[in-house]
């Protein structure tokens, strides 16, 4: 337990801790405790999973079953904002794949990476739940619907080149 309390903060085993005290079975916090980490660290590190695991009392590789499967779970390092591009039949038939294609002009980065000065990670999802506004996309917690790839107003004037 002592690489547990090496690796994550005492507010994340605490915060963890209480979520586990909430469920039947410690594993059942597993989604719960990923995304504690995530919110403190910004993504979940190997070495982060492994302690989750063990203060879960779950091997790392089912924790990383689960963390692989859930896209909001990030396992690599992000920018500060995380764009989220829908890419379902319904965002690609009212063009998303044109306003992907300006995203990455302006930002210059494609899907999966992160822009330079660290501000902007790109990701497709397959599906934001908003298909009658196709294209959609998130840009941290806010949903943007509607987009048009000549007006991707949506990204602060410092955070990318127009």
């Amino acid at each position: 337990m002592s690489d547990v309390i090496a690796t994550l903060s005492p507010e994340e085993i605490s915060e963890i801790e209480h979520e586990i005290a909430l469920i039947p079975r410690r594993d059942g916090a597993a989604i719960d405790a990923l995304l504690i980490v995530q919110k403190h660290r910004g993504w979940v590190s190997d070495e982060s999973l492994r302690a989750i695991a063990r203060l879960l009392e779950m091997s790392a590789e089912e924790l990383d079953g689960i963390a692989t499967f859930y896209n909001l779970i990030f396992r690599k390092p992000v920018g500060e904002q995380v764009i989220l591009l829908c890419d379902s039949v319904s965002c690609w038939l009212r063009g998303c794949e044109q306003v992907k294609a300006r995203l990455s002009e302006r930002l210059g980065i494609g899907y999966g990476e992160t822009t330079a000065d660290g501000r902007y990670t790109l990701l497709p999802v397959p599906c934001l739940g908003a298909c009658d506004r196709a294209p959609v996309m998130m840009v941290g917690d806010e949903l943007h619907t509607h987009l048009d790839e000549t007006d991707l107003s949506v990204l602060s004037p410092e955070g990318a080149a127009s």
